[in-house]
């Protein structure tokens, strides 16, 4: 799953728990360190099923299986192949700097 989707998971979560719990979450943080998703989406299935609210327990859910996905998808993918795309990233990011196109 693309980290896109992840950001846009993550999203719709923070949305529900600020409705419903009022706490804050960071949105791009949980999309990019499992060990926060872990620790909110926990906090969210604690909260949804003391208070009876299905939308938070299927957005974590989402989560959940979207963070999965993600890691296995990242050991599939060898560690030169990951460290080339990023290389490429980089170089693409760079092109712009000091210019309008």
């Amino acid at each position: 799953m693309p980290e896109a989707d992840l950001v846009a998971i993550a999203a719709h979560l923070h949305v529900l728990l600020r409705r419903n719990t009022g706490r804050v979450t960071d949105t791009e943080w949980m999309a990019v360190n499992a060990e926060y998703a872990e620790a909110v989406i926990a906090f969210a299935r604690q909260h949804a099923e003391r208070n009876s609210v299905a939308d938070l327990l299927d957005w974590a859910g989402r989560l959940e299986r979207a963070w999965l996905d993600h890691l296995q998808r990242e050991q599939r993918v060898p560690l030169v192949q990951r460290a080339s795309d990023l290389l490429r990233q980089r170089g693409e990011a760079k092109k712009y700097v000091g210019s309008l196109r």
